[in-house]
């Protein structure tokens, strides 16, 4: 069978605290590790959405609302749905498995993730990956 779920692709979390909301593949775990006997992988996703900015708002309220919110999670495959997006955001060495282990160092990472997603939004590239489902 011919793997899809590679790193860098959209997903769609479908189940937990961020169903609906859209994430990227930072590594996968194909066959399971130790603690997770199952296929499951590292993604990093947007909590919360940037707000639409429009012409007549100041650089100040422009700024509020290009920020982004960020999570980092382990998911199992079930509970992904991929997309045909993929976006080149460089997080392999910043979102780390052990990152998710102590808490100081989920939030660096929680930081770093969520700077380079909003650098990403500010350039207009990936607009799809930076709506919401629904609105």
């Amino acid at each position: 069978m011919v793997k899809f779920l590679k790193p860098n692709k959209a997903v769609i979390v479908l189940q937990g605290r961020y169903a609906g909301k859209k994430a990227v593949i930072v590594r996968n775990f194909d066959d399971g590790t130790r603690e997770r006997a199952y296929g499951h992988c590292l993604v990093a996703g947007i909590k919360k959405y940037p707000s639409k900015v429009i012409k007549k708002d100041s650089a100040k309220k422009t700024a509020k609302k290009s920020r982004v919110k960020a999570f980092v999670k382990l998911v199992n495959y079930q509970h992904l749905m991929p997309t045909r997006y993929t976006l080149d955001v460089d997080l392999k060495e910043v979102v780390t498995p052990d990152s998710l282990q102590s808490k100081d160092k989920k939030v660096t990472a929680l930081k770093e993730a969520k700077k380079r997603f909003e650098d990403r939004f500010k350039t207009g590239k990936n607009r799809w990956f930076f709506t919401k489902l629904r609105f």
